[in-house]
């Protein structure tokens, strides 16, 4: 299996940009949470890897989970997954999308969910919404809006206690970050 999660991981680098707040460094960091996550849920973690790895591989495109989880197929069927074994992937990767609007449904889905929302959070939220700001060239009053929009919703949309107990801290951390850099504008400005 070994090799066979190599060829994964060397096609979504192919298909990624290593660096930006969507790059293959992002799909490394999920890939990590879903680790953690699955091993203490006891996830099947041949379908739960091999989501995570593929998930962002169609990321700059229209409706990029959908997209992505078609992509996905041919890559998992060229490289020898089954069919049942394909599809349980594809749904995981379908059903991660903060915007997407599809819904999670068997643990691994919920897992990669969990995961890739955990990444948008806490200090590496921070860190991915100023790269994402200055990729957009937005002015600092949207970097902020960007926190209330989306990131400072995230704690509640977790489906597993695993990482709602992760956001709960990350969550934190936002509205710290967000207290001392409202500060930092009005009193040093």
């Amino acid at each position: 299996m070994d090799s066979i999660i190599d060829g994964l991981v060397a096609e979504s680098r192919k298909r990624q940009n290593m660096n930006g707040c969507h790059g293959y460094e992002h799909t490394e960091r999920v890939v990590e949470l879903c680790k953690k996550l699955g091993t203490a849920l006891n996830a099947d973690m041949d379908v739960l890897i091999p989501a995570a790895i593929l998930h962002d591989i169609a990321r700059g495109q229209p409706e990029h989970a959908e997209k992505g989880a078609a992509e996905a197929e041919e890559v998992l069927m060229g490289a020898g997954f089954d069919q049942y074994k394909s599809r349980l992937i594809c749904d995981a990767i379908r059903a991660h999308s903060f915007s997407g609007g599809e819904k999670a449904a068997s643990l691994e889905s919920l897992i990669l969910s969990d995961a890739d929302k955990l990444d948008a959070m806490g200090a590496v939220g921070v860190y991915r919404t100023a790269m994402y700001s200055g990729e957009l060239n937005r002015p600092v009053d949207e970097f902020v809006a960007h926190f209330h929009e989306k990131l400072l919703t995230l704690k509640g949309l977790m489906h597993t206690e695993e990482a709602r107990a992760l956001a709960e801290g990350r969550h934190r951390y936002l509205l710290g970050y967000l207290k001392e850099f409202r500060r930092e504008l009005l009193t040093e400005a």
